[in-house]
């Protein structure tokens, strides 16, 4: 099983930027844990992170043949990034959306995801720990012998 892991714009400053709502977990203590967990379970990750929408859709689009699965925190773009929509909406793997912060509780503008009509699920406002539920729903659903 191979996840790509992708992190959109700002997400390279986690531990930096506004730890009173991303908390103090930098993005490569992210990677680490994801690394590790799916090394636990037999499956790799690939991570990514990219300030640029059209280097995520690139990765997206390298990645796609050897994907079993994608967890993405599309940062900003989560609002607006509908090239990066339509690039996810033409997987035929499952994509799980994760936001550290519960977008809800947030800024109206942060409400909307253009990548959830897409996604086969959301995890929001579980901090970092998010991603790695994500993976362990992936690695479960996604295997050979799974029962979806």
């Amino acid at each position: 099983m191979n996840v790509l892991v992708l992190h959109g714009p700002n997400l390279n400053m986690l531990g930096q930027r506004e730890p009173h709502i991303y908390g103090a977990t930098t993005l490569a203590q992210i990677n680490a844990a994801l690394h590790a967990r799916a090394m636990a379970h037999g499956a790799q990750v690939q991570c990514f992170q990219s300030n640029h929408e059209g280097g995520l859709i690139d990765r997206i689009q390298e990645q796609a043949p050897t994907t079993s699965g994608v967890i993405i925190n599309p940062g900003a773009l989560t609002h607006y990034g509908l090239s990066l929509r339509d690039v996810l909406a033409n997987l035929s793997v499952p994509i799980i959306e994760v936001h550290i912060s519960n977008v809800y509780r947030r800024e109206p503008f942060r409400h909307t995801s253009v990548v959830a009509p897409v996604a086969t699920g959301q995890i929001t406002g579980l901090g970092w720990q998010g991603y790695l539920l994500a993976l362990d729903w992936l690695m479960q659903h996604t295997a050979p012998t799974s029962q979806q």
